[in-house]
């Protein structure tokens, strides 16, 4: 068909003007020949359409909608059927959703008309093997002009604005909630420990120990719901202020009813902080890219704990200080630095990312707080918007949406999951200098702290090690899950057994092993939520699914904290047997969390992970009537990435 000097579009414009019934294998030979877009960019705006009449049957449904084109806005967000209405005005379709556009699209521009064969729509959503960019050295899949080094670089300016300043703020607020465990051996041989001065019983300590935790369970998914529907980073300041001024009231605590009210009080206004971290990662993360991130502000965690443990020894020299023992300095300042720190948030933190060009609504209650600055500006913005779109498409949960959250039986193995590790390590982080203490009764307070200190180092270098493997096989979380796991185990019946009355160092030795163990389990735990609910169940899923886990999790807080070790007197008693129960206890719930992570493995295989009802897109909550995104992030999350792009297999 025409001159061998013809090109494929002239050809096309030639079959246009010709107008009449056309073969469709002579249509689908030319679009087959067509080239493909010199940029991605060339497909922004607003084209109109036609049809060749082949006698498709789609042709035929497009003319019966009044299908006069498309509208694509970004590579990822694309209104496919534009139609005219009553008024001869162009407008959505809404009936038939949004799509993505983020395969090779061949397109004729003639005075802004596009020629938009049948066959477009099927090109649309199924790539091209012959035109489609080869799978990126790492295992990811090209996107258009943009590579995955591009993509990645966008990331990592994310993480120099997001990662230090949850850092900071969870290393404070783990602190305060912590530091009650250093304040029961803080000074005890002058009697200026926590109990000696309020006159507590051991009984006493694990009930305000395990009140936090009834608190935290409770307000948990509340607080993290109105993050979605509030700033969430006016949400986590309110968070870490109100935690700095409870945890410079502990100061004053004079008797044994302020410790309870303070410490309740501290599990309401910190609930949802944790649970909200991983659900404020998935605003500017693809869920399988979080469980590094998550692991490297949990370490927070862990430095806090080790830190705290030495700089605890300096507060120790304070004792008697301006009438104030040492855990009271310990507790005041630590919570005049976080009320600061949750302060500067208000400005150190990006709030939700918005589509580039658009502004954020600055009425009502907003007006009055002071405005971040955007996470990302100008092509940074607009490759992280096409690359994670599904976070810009979001709309309103209703009740309805939070319900089939609530039911999806995925949560509850992933509560179990979590129960045993979380509950083991509150365990050990409240009581590590006790339990110490237990293998040697002749250590001081300060030989105590210091010795508390390594355990978290142990915990720190696993979660560095092991979760960044964990997102580059992020199929495999049970697997990266379950080992550390063993770990721990192995480690508490060490704690248990080990060693003899003449040389307790091997019972020691166990607890570093736990901590090694407990470092990846939690952030993986959480990972494996985020990827699991955003697809099924959009934003409110994220935020409903992690509370959930998180807060119900807790629960295996309040068994250590309040059932075990010093709130199980028969297994206090000092001898070699000393909270041997308690331990055994642990290994038993770790057990359950082993066989939870098989469980949910072998579901996910055969019963699958689809959409929850007519949920389709991933970044908003169930929504009938919209399309299915699939971005950037969403494809390359179908590939692990393996071994790919580290140093040892990089290419020259």
């Amino acid at each position: 068909m025409g001159s061998p000097n013809t090109t494929t579009e002239e050809q096309i414009l030639a079959l246009i003007e010709k107008g009449g019934p056309v073969a469709e294998t002579e249509v689908e030979k030319l679009y087959n020949a067509l080239k493909p877009l010199p940029s991605r960019e060339f497909l922004i705006g607003s084209w109109n359409g036609g049809c060749f009449e082949t006698g498709h049957e789609a042709c035929v449904e497009l003319v019966k909608t009044r299908w006069v084109g498309k509208d694509v806005r970004g590579i990822d967000d694309v209104d496919p059927v534009m139609v005219l209405n009553e008024k001869e005005e162009r407008v959505w379709g809404e009936e038939f959703g949004r799509a993505s556009s983020f395969v090779r699209l061949s397109l004729i521009s003639a005075s802004s008309n596009s020629i938009q064969p049948p066959q477009m729509e099927k090109e649309a959503i199924h790539q091209n093997r012959d035109t489609s960019h080869e799978l990126d050295q790492d295992g990811e899949m090209g996107f258009g002009a943009v590579d995955i080094q591009r993509i990645e670089k966008v990331y990592r300016k994310l993480d120099l604005r997001i990662i230090p300043a949850f850092w900071t703020l969870y290393f404070l607020c783990s602190a305060i909630r912590s530091n009650v465990s250093l304040a029961q051996t803080m000074n005890i041989s002058q009697g200026h420990d926590l109990a000696s001065e309020l006159n507590l019983t051991r009984k006493q300590i694990s009930t305000g120990l395990a009140l936090f935790y009834v608190c935290y369970v409770i307000f948990d998914l509340p607080s993290n719901l109105v993050m979605t529907k509030l700033s969430p980073r006016v949400w986590m300041s309110r968070i870490v202020i109100a935690v700095g001024i409870i945890g410079s009231c502990m100061a004053a605590i004079k008797a044994a009813w302020s410790f309870y009210l303070l410490r309740l009080l501290l599990g309401v206004v910190i609930a949802g902080m944790w649970p909200g971290m991983a659900y404020y990662l998935t605003l500017f993360y693809p869920p399988s890219r979080t469980g590094k991130r998550i692991g490297q502000y949990f370490t927070a965690a862990q430095v806090s704990a080790a830190v705290v443990g030495l700089v605890s020894a300096g507060f120790q020299k304070m004792d008697g200080l301006q009438g104030l023992v040492g855990f009271q300095w310990m507790f005041l300042l630590y919570g005049l630095v976080a009320i600061c720190v949750g302060i500067s948030l208000l400005w150190w933190l990006p709030d939700r990312p918005l589509p580039p060009g658009a502004t954020s609504d600055r009425t009502g209650w907003s007006k009055w707080i002071p405005q971040s600055r955007p996470a990302l500006t100008g092509e940074d913005a607009q490759i992280h918007y096409e690359d994670l779109t599904r976070v810009y498409r979001r709309r309103q949960w209703t009740w309805k949406d939070l319900g089939q959250v609530v039911i999806d039986w995925r949560v509850w193995p992933l509560f179990v999951m979590y129960f045993g590790v979380v509950g083991v390590g509150i365990g050990v982080q409240n009581y590590s200098t006790v339990i110490i203490r237990g293998t040697n009764d002749s250590l001081t307070g300060i030989e105590l702290s210091l010795l508390s200190a390594p355990i978290w180092i142990m915990d720190l270098i696993a979660i560095l090690l092991v979760t960044p493997f964990s997102d580059r096989f992020h199929s495999h979380r049970a697997l990266f899950f379950s080992v550390p796991v063993c770990i721990q185990i192995v480690g508490l019946l060490m704690t248990t057994y080990a060693g003899s009355v003449a040389n307790p160092w091997p019972r020691y030795g166990g607890l570093l092993l736990v901590g090694f163990g407990l470092g990846p389990t939690v952030p993986i735990t959480m990972t494996w939520t985020n990827e699991i609910f955003q697809p099924r169940h959009g934003e409110v899923g994220v935020a409903a699914a992690s509370a959930l886990v998180s807060g119900l999790g807790n629960l295996g807080s309040v068994l250590t904290t309040y059932a075990l070790f010093e709130g199980w007197p028969t297994d206090a008693r000092k001898g070699r047997k000393q909270y041997r129960k308690s331990t055994l206890v642990m290994v038993g719930i770790l057990c359950l969390s082993i066989l939870s992570a098989a469980v949910m493995t072998l579901l996910l295989r055969y019963v699958g992970n689809g959409l929850s009802g007519k949920q389709v897109s991933s970044g908003s909550s169930t929504s009938d009537g919209e399309g299915v995104i699939v971005d950037g992030a969403a494809r390359r999350e179908l590939h692990e990435r393996g071994f790919g792009r580290l140093w040892w297999s990089r290419r020259s």
